[in-house]
């Protein structure tokens, strides 16, 4: 991790509801953002943030997500997530976010993250992946 990574420092993007985003169990007149969605586009947004602030052969895993999902975005409305970097504890980094379409404010919440090595962490699942193997 680079010495820039710092509490403070924020990301926003922005995100279409296209149909794969939203709940269909209502029928398609109903269709809304879903909360799963959410939680990836956020993930989506921390991790990007982070890359910014990584050494080669770096990446993070999330780790933990407290959401709450406030309101509803209709498809083919924006959703616009903010992450703001909160405390960086070593490899482990928490993130506060807000969520907001054009009309609403959406969500919020907090995300963890770790950052791991890339090499380290294809080494430990091939690993498990074995395990497993020999356990079936």
């Amino acid at each position: 991790m680079k010495s820039t990574l710092a509490a403070g420092l924020t990301a926003t993007r922005r995100y279409e509801v296209d149909k794969g985003r939203t709940i269909g169990f209502m029928g398609d007149e109903a269709r809304v953002y879903n909360t799963p969605a959410l939680i990836y586009d956020m993930e989506v947004t921390a991790r990007d943030l982070l890359l910014e602030h990584s050494d080669a052969g770096e990446d993070s895993v999330g780790t933990r997500v407290e959401v709450d999902h406030l309101a509803p975005t209709l498809l083919g409305q924006w959703v616009e997530i903010t992450v703001t970097v909160e405390e960086v504890k070593g490899p482990g980094v928490t993130f506060s976010f807000t969520a907001r379409d054009s009309l609403d404010n959406i969500g919020k919440g907090v995300h963890k993250r770790f950052v791991v090595g890339v090499d380290a962490t294809k080494a430990r699942l091939l690993a498990k992946a074995e395990k497993a193997k020999a356990a079936s």
